[in-house]
Protein backbone atom coordinates (compact mmCIF):
# COMPACT_ATOMS: atom_id res chain seq x y z
CA UNK A 1 0.00 0.00 0.00
CA UNK A 2 2.78 2.36 0.96
CA UNK A 3 4.78 1.51 -2.17
CA UNK A 4 1.80 2.19 -4.40
CA UNK A 5 1.22 5.56 -2.71
CA UNK A 6 4.87 6.53 -3.22
CA UNK A 7 4.74 5.38 -6.83
CA UNK A 8 1.59 7.40 -7.50
CA UNK A 9 3.10 10.42 -5.77
CA UNK A 10 6.26 10.10 -7.87
CA UNK A 11 4.36 9.97 -11.16
CA UNK A 12 2.17 12.90 -10.19
CA UNK A 13 5.17 15.14 -9.60
CA UNK A 14 5.81 17.83 -12.21
CA UNK A 15 8.57 16.80 -14.63
CA UNK A 16 10.71 19.79 -13.73
CA UNK A 17 10.91 18.57 -10.09
CA UNK A 18 11.66 14.89 -10.68
CA UNK A 19 15.42 15.55 -10.88
CA UNK A 20 15.38 16.88 -7.32
CA UNK A 21 13.89 13.62 -6.05
CA UNK A 22 16.47 11.55 -7.92
CA UNK A 23 19.39 13.59 -6.57
CA UNK A 24 17.97 13.38 -3.04
CA UNK A 25 17.64 9.59 -3.28
CA UNK A 26 21.21 9.21 -4.55
CA UNK A 27 22.68 11.48 -1.84
CA UNK A 28 20.61 9.80 0.87
CA UNK A 29 21.73 6.34 -0.33
CA UNK A 30 25.37 7.47 -0.31
CA UNK A 31 24.93 8.86 3.20
CA UNK A 32 23.44 5.60 4.50
CA UNK A 33 26.10 3.50 2.77
CA UNK A 34 28.91 5.66 4.19
CA UNK A 35 27.33 5.52 7.67
CA UNK A 36 27.06 1.72 7.78
CA UNK A 37 30.37 1.00 6.06
CA UNK A 38 32.29 3.13 8.62
CA UNK A 39 30.80 1.16 11.49
CA UNK A 40 31.58 -2.13 9.78
CA UNK A 41 35.21 -1.05 9.31
CA UNK A 42 35.49 0.05 12.96
CA UNK A 43 34.10 -3.31 14.06
CA UNK A 44 36.61 -5.17 11.84
CA UNK A 45 39.45 -2.98 13.13
CA UNK A 46 38.64 -3.92 16.75
CA UNK A 47 38.56 -7.60 15.79
CA UNK A 48 41.87 -7.50 13.89
CA UNK A 49 43.71 -5.22 16.35
CA UNK A 50 44.64 -8.04 18.71
CA UNK A 51 45.44 -10.61 16.03
CA UNK A 52 49.03 -11.71 15.43
CA UNK A 53 48.73 -11.30 11.67
CA UNK A 54 50.48 -8.26 10.21
CA UNK A 55 48.16 -8.01 7.22
CA UNK A 56 44.51 -8.00 8.29
CA UNK A 57 44.54 -4.86 10.45
CA UNK A 58 46.76 -3.13 7.86
CA UNK A 59 44.14 -3.83 5.18
CA UNK A 60 41.27 -2.56 7.35
CA UNK A 61 43.20 0.59 8.26
CA UNK A 62 43.99 1.15 4.59
CA UNK A 63 40.29 0.99 3.72
CA UNK A 64 39.36 3.71 6.23
CA UNK A 65 39.23 6.99 4.34
CA UNK A 66 39.53 5.93 0.69
CA UNK A 67 36.28 3.96 0.74
CA UNK A 68 34.33 6.96 2.07
CA UNK A 69 35.76 9.12 -0.68
CA UNK A 70 34.88 6.43 -3.22
CA UNK A 71 31.27 6.20 -2.03
CA UNK A 72 30.73 9.94 -2.26
CA UNK A 73 32.53 10.39 -5.60
CA UNK A 74 30.55 7.55 -7.18
CA UNK A 75 27.35 8.92 -5.63
CA UNK A 76 28.03 12.37 -7.05
CA UNK A 77 28.74 10.93 -10.51
CA UNK A 78 25.40 9.08 -10.43
CA UNK A 79 23.80 12.36 -9.41
CA UNK A 80 25.34 14.05 -12.44
CA UNK A 81 23.78 11.33 -14.61
CA UNK A 82 20.48 12.99 -13.82
CA UNK A 83 21.69 15.96 -15.84
CA UNK A 84 23.08 13.70 -18.63
CA UNK A 85 26.65 14.75 -17.87
CA UNK A 86 28.70 12.91 -20.49
CA UNK A 87 31.84 12.48 -18.35
CA UNK A 88 30.13 10.72 -15.46
CA UNK A 89 31.25 7.26 -16.54
CA UNK A 90 34.86 8.46 -17.01
CA UNK A 91 34.88 10.06 -13.55
CA UNK A 92 33.65 6.80 -12.00
CA UNK A 93 36.41 4.83 -13.71
CA UNK A 94 39.06 7.33 -12.57
CA UNK A 95 37.63 7.26 -9.06
CA UNK A 96 37.98 3.46 -8.95
CA UNK A 97 41.60 3.64 -10.18
CA UNK A 98 42.64 6.39 -7.77
CA UNK A 99 40.90 4.91 -4.74
CA UNK A 100 42.36 1.43 -5.35
CA UNK A 101 45.83 2.99 -5.69
CA UNK A 102 45.30 5.01 -2.52
CA UNK A 103 44.30 1.86 -0.64
CA UNK A 104 47.38 -0.02 -1.90
CA UNK A 105 49.74 2.82 -0.89
CA UNK A 106 48.20 3.02 2.59
CA UNK A 107 48.30 -0.76 2.91
CA UNK A 108 52.04 -0.79 2.11
CA UNK A 109 52.71 1.92 4.73
CA UNK A 110 50.73 0.15 7.45
CA UNK A 111 52.38 -3.20 6.70
CA UNK A 112 55.81 -1.53 6.99
CA UNK A 113 54.81 -0.03 10.34
CA UNK A 114 53.44 -3.37 11.61
CA UNK A 115 56.58 -5.26 10.59
CA UNK A 116 58.87 -2.75 12.33
CA UNK A 117 56.72 -2.65 15.49
CA UNK A 118 56.53 -6.46 15.59
CA UNK A 119 60.31 -6.78 15.25
CA UNK A 120 60.89 -4.28 18.08
CA UNK A 121 58.35 -6.01 20.31
CA UNK A 122 59.98 -9.42 19.75
CA UNK A 123 63.48 -7.85 19.99
CA UNK A 124 64.42 -9.17 16.57
CA UNK A 125 66.90 -7.42 14.30
CA UNK A 126 65.32 -5.57 11.39
CA UNK A 127 67.13 -3.25 9.04
CA UNK A 128 64.84 -0.21 8.96
CA UNK A 129 66.72 1.24 5.99
CA UNK A 130 66.07 -1.80 3.80
CA UNK A 131 62.42 -2.00 4.87
CA UNK A 132 61.91 1.68 4.09
CA UNK A 133 63.68 1.37 0.73
CA UNK A 134 61.51 -1.59 -0.35
CA UNK A 135 58.28 0.14 0.62
CA UNK A 136 59.38 3.35 -1.08
CA UNK A 137 60.01 1.48 -4.33
CA UNK A 138 56.61 -0.23 -4.04
CA UNK A 139 54.82 3.07 -3.44
CA UNK A 140 56.57 4.74 -6.37
CA UNK A 141 55.65 1.78 -8.60
CA UNK A 142 51.99 2.06 -7.59
CA UNK A 143 51.93 5.83 -8.25
CA UNK A 144 53.56 5.48 -11.69
CA UNK A 145 51.22 2.63 -12.64
CA UNK A 146 48.23 4.71 -11.51
CA UNK A 147 49.31 7.62 -13.69
CA UNK A 148 49.75 5.43 -16.77
CA UNK A 149 46.43 3.60 -16.26
CA UNK A 150 44.61 6.91 -15.71
CA UNK A 151 46.08 8.34 -18.91
CA UNK A 152 45.02 5.23 -20.83
CA UNK A 153 41.49 5.50 -19.35
CA UNK A 154 41.25 9.11 -20.51
CA UNK A 155 42.11 8.01 -24.04
CA UNK A 156 45.67 9.31 -24.12
CA UNK A 157 48.12 7.16 -26.07
CA UNK A 158 50.65 5.87 -23.53
CA UNK A 159 53.14 4.86 -26.22
CA UNK A 160 53.37 8.45 -27.42
CA UNK A 161 53.79 9.68 -23.85
CA UNK A 162 56.58 7.18 -23.20
CA UNK A 163 58.30 8.07 -26.46
CA UNK A 164 58.12 11.77 -25.61
CA UNK A 165 59.41 10.97 -22.13
CA UNK A 166 62.40 9.17 -23.64
CA UNK A 167 63.35 12.21 -25.67
CA UNK A 168 62.59 14.67 -22.91
CA UNK A 169 64.42 12.49 -20.41
CA UNK A 170 67.76 13.38 -22.01
CA UNK A 171 67.14 17.09 -21.50
CA UNK A 172 65.83 16.53 -18.01
CA UNK A 173 68.85 14.37 -17.22
CA UNK A 174 71.26 17.19 -18.08
CA UNK A 175 69.18 19.74 -16.17
CA UNK A 176 68.79 17.55 -13.11
CA UNK A 177 72.12 15.70 -13.01
CA UNK A 178 72.66 16.60 -9.35
CA UNK A 179 69.19 15.33 -8.49
CA UNK A 180 69.89 12.07 -10.32
CA UNK A 181 73.30 11.76 -8.66
CA UNK A 182 71.64 12.08 -5.26
CA UNK A 183 68.96 9.55 -6.26
CA UNK A 184 71.51 6.94 -7.30
CA UNK A 185 73.61 7.80 -4.27
CA UNK A 186 70.61 6.97 -2.11
CA UNK A 187 70.05 3.79 -4.09
CA UNK A 188 73.65 2.71 -3.42
CA UNK A 189 73.17 3.36 0.30
CA UNK A 190 70.07 1.14 0.27
CA UNK A 191 71.91 -1.62 -1.65
CA UNK A 192 75.36 -1.50 -0.01
CA UNK A 193 74.02 -0.55 3.45
CA UNK A 194 77.18 1.09 4.84
CA UNK A 195 74.93 2.52 7.55
CA UNK A 196 71.31 2.34 8.66
CA UNK A 197 68.87 4.57 10.49
CA UNK A 198 70.01 4.83 14.12
CA UNK A 199 73.72 4.22 13.37
CA UNK A 200 76.44 6.55 14.62
CA UNK A 201 78.65 7.50 11.66
CA UNK A 202 81.55 9.84 11.04
CA UNK A 203 83.69 10.79 8.07
CA UNK A 204 87.43 11.47 8.34
CA UNK A 205 87.21 13.35 5.02
CA UNK A 206 84.61 15.91 6.10
CA UNK A 207 83.25 17.31 9.33
CA UNK A 208 80.41 14.79 9.50
CA UNK A 209 79.58 12.96 12.72
CA UNK A 210 76.30 12.04 14.35
CA UNK A 211 73.36 9.64 14.41
CA UNK A 212 71.51 8.81 11.18
CA UNK A 213 67.85 9.81 11.53
CA UNK A 214 66.59 9.43 7.97
CA UNK A 215 67.85 8.21 4.59
CA UNK A 216 65.83 9.74 1.75
CA UNK A 217 66.16 9.50 -1.99
CA UNK A 218 67.87 12.88 -2.20
CA UNK A 219 69.05 13.81 1.30
CA UNK A 220 70.07 11.99 4.43
CA UNK A 221 69.49 13.62 7.81
CA UNK A 222 72.10 13.19 10.55
CA UNK A 223 71.65 14.48 14.10
CA UNK A 224 74.97 15.75 15.44
CA UNK A 225 75.92 15.20 19.08
CA UNK A 226 75.00 18.80 19.92
CA UNK A 227 71.48 17.97 18.60
CA UNK A 228 71.70 19.96 15.35
CA UNK A 229 70.27 18.40 12.18
CA UNK A 230 72.77 17.93 9.36
CA UNK A 231 71.34 17.45 5.85
CA UNK A 232 73.75 15.74 3.44
CA UNK A 233 73.10 15.08 -0.29
CA UNK A 234 73.38 11.35 -0.94
CA UNK A 235 75.90 11.87 -3.76
CA UNK A 236 78.38 13.05 -1.09
CA UNK A 237 78.65 9.53 0.33
CA UNK A 238 79.95 8.26 -3.02
CA UNK A 239 83.01 10.51 -2.70
CA UNK A 240 83.96 10.22 0.97
CA UNK A 241 85.00 7.52 3.41
CA UNK A 242 82.43 6.73 6.07
CA UNK A 243 83.27 5.18 9.42
CA UNK A 244 80.47 3.35 11.24
CA UNK A 245 81.39 3.02 14.94
CA UNK A 246 77.95 1.54 15.67
CA UNK A 247 79.06 -1.72 14.05
CA UNK A 248 82.27 -2.13 16.04
CA UNK A 249 82.59 -5.47 17.82
CA UNK A 250 84.48 -4.10 20.87
CA UNK A 251 85.73 -0.83 22.28
CA UNK A 252 89.42 -0.32 22.99
CA UNK A 253 91.11 0.83 26.18
CA UNK A 254 94.58 2.15 25.39
CA UNK A 255 96.29 4.07 28.20
CA UNK A 256 99.89 4.93 29.07
CA UNK A 257 100.71 5.12 32.79
CA UNK A 258 103.97 6.19 34.40
CA UNK A 259 105.59 4.95 37.64
CA UNK A 260 108.23 6.77 39.67
CA UNK A 261 111.84 5.83 38.96
CA UNK A 262 112.25 4.82 42.60
CA UNK A 263 109.67 2.04 41.98
CA UNK A 264 111.65 0.31 39.26
CA UNK A 265 112.05 -2.85 41.37
CA UNK A 266 108.27 -3.12 41.75
CA UNK A 267 107.45 -2.62 38.07
CA UNK A 268 107.47 -6.29 37.08
CA UNK A 269 105.05 -7.45 39.80
CA UNK A 270 102.72 -4.50 39.09
CA UNK A 271 102.52 -5.41 35.39
CA UNK A 272 101.75 -9.05 36.23
CA UNK A 273 98.99 -8.10 38.68
CA UNK A 274 97.39 -5.70 36.18
CA UNK A 275 97.45 -8.41 33.51
CA UNK A 276 95.81 -10.90 35.87
CA UNK A 277 93.19 -8.32 36.85
CA UNK A 278 92.27 -7.66 33.20
CA UNK A 279 92.09 -11.36 32.36
CA UNK A 280 89.68 -11.91 35.27
CA UNK A 281 87.60 -8.78 34.68
CA UNK A 282 84.03 -9.74 33.64
CA UNK A 283 83.68 -6.78 31.25
CA UNK A 284 87.00 -7.26 29.44
CA UNK A 285 87.09 -9.49 26.36
CA UNK A 286 90.10 -11.70 27.06
CA UNK A 287 89.71 -13.28 23.60
CA UNK A 288 90.93 -10.05 22.04
CA UNK A 289 94.44 -8.59 22.17
CA UNK A 290 95.45 -7.92 25.79
CA UNK A 291 98.83 -6.29 26.45
CA UNK A 292 100.39 -4.75 29.57
CA UNK A 293 104.04 -3.92 28.87
CA UNK A 294 106.80 -1.60 30.02
CA UNK A 295 107.21 0.87 27.21
CA UNK A 296 109.89 3.50 27.81
CA UNK A 297 112.15 5.42 30.18
CA UNK A 298 110.47 8.78 30.06
CA UNK A 299 111.85 12.06 31.38
CA UNK A 300 110.36 11.63 34.85
CA UNK A 301 108.59 8.27 34.79
CA UNK A 302 108.77 4.61 33.87
CA UNK A 303 105.99 4.34 31.26
CA UNK A 304 103.95 1.20 30.63
CA UNK A 305 100.85 0.86 28.46
CA UNK A 306 97.56 -1.02 28.87
CA UNK A 307 95.97 -2.26 25.65
CA UNK A 308 92.72 -4.22 25.89
CA UNK A 309 89.10 -4.37 24.63
CA UNK A 310 85.78 -4.20 26.43
CA UNK A 311 82.92 -6.57 25.67
CA UNK A 312 80.42 -3.75 25.38
CA UNK A 313 80.20 -1.30 22.51
CA UNK A 314 77.78 1.01 24.31
CA UNK A 315 79.40 4.42 24.82
CA UNK A 316 78.18 4.98 28.38
CA UNK A 317 78.83 1.41 29.51
CA UNK A 318 82.32 1.55 27.96
CA UNK A 319 83.28 4.57 30.08
CA UNK A 320 81.99 2.85 33.21
CA UNK A 321 84.18 -0.18 32.47
CA UNK A 322 87.18 1.99 31.61
CA UNK A 323 86.80 3.91 34.86
CA UNK A 324 86.65 0.67 36.83
CA UNK A 325 89.79 -0.65 35.11
CA UNK A 326 91.76 2.54 35.75
CA UNK A 327 90.75 2.65 39.41
CA UNK A 328 91.78 -1.00 39.84
CA UNK A 329 95.16 -0.21 38.27
CA UNK A 330 95.59 2.68 40.71
CA UNK A 331 94.78 0.32 43.61
CA UNK A 332 97.35 -2.25 42.41
CA UNK A 333 100.02 0.44 42.23
CA UNK A 334 99.12 1.73 45.69
CA UNK A 335 99.00 -1.77 47.22
CA UNK A 336 102.59 -2.33 46.07
CA UNK A 337 103.75 0.84 47.85
CA UNK A 338 104.46 2.46 44.50
CA UNK A 339 103.25 5.76 43.07
CA UNK A 340 102.07 7.17 39.77
CA UNK A 341 104.66 9.62 38.49
CA UNK A 342 104.07 13.21 37.55
CA UNK A 343 106.55 15.62 35.93
CA UNK A 344 109.38 16.32 38.41
CA UNK A 345 112.91 17.67 38.31
CA UNK A 346 115.75 16.76 40.69
CA UNK A 347 118.40 19.39 41.32
CA UNK A 348 121.79 18.19 42.61
CA UNK A 349 123.79 20.87 44.44
CA UNK A 350 127.47 20.22 45.07
CA UNK A 351 128.33 21.19 48.63
CA UNK A 352 132.04 22.23 48.46
CA UNK A 353 133.75 24.23 51.19
CA UNK A 354 135.26 27.55 50.04
CA UNK A 355 138.97 27.63 49.59
CA UNK A 356 141.05 30.03 51.65
CA UNK A 357 144.08 31.76 50.33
Amino acid sequence: MDISILSRWYHELPQENIWMVKVFIIVFAALLLDFFHKRILRFLLRKTHDSESLWDDALVQALIGPTSVFIWVVGMTFATDVFNFKYSSLLRQLAVILVVSWIIVKFISFVEKNIIDSAEKKEKFLDRTTAHAITQVLRISVVLSTILISLQTMGINISAVLAFGGIGGIAVGFAAKDLLANFFGGLMIFLDRPFSVGDWIRSPDQNIEGTVENIGWRLSRIRTFDKRPLYIPNSTFARISVENPSRMTNRRIYETIGLRYEDVNKLDIILKEITAMLQAHPDIDSGQTLMVNFNSFAASSLDFFVYTFTKTTNWQEYHRVKQDVLLKIADIISNNDAGIAFPTRTLHIENEAPKTV
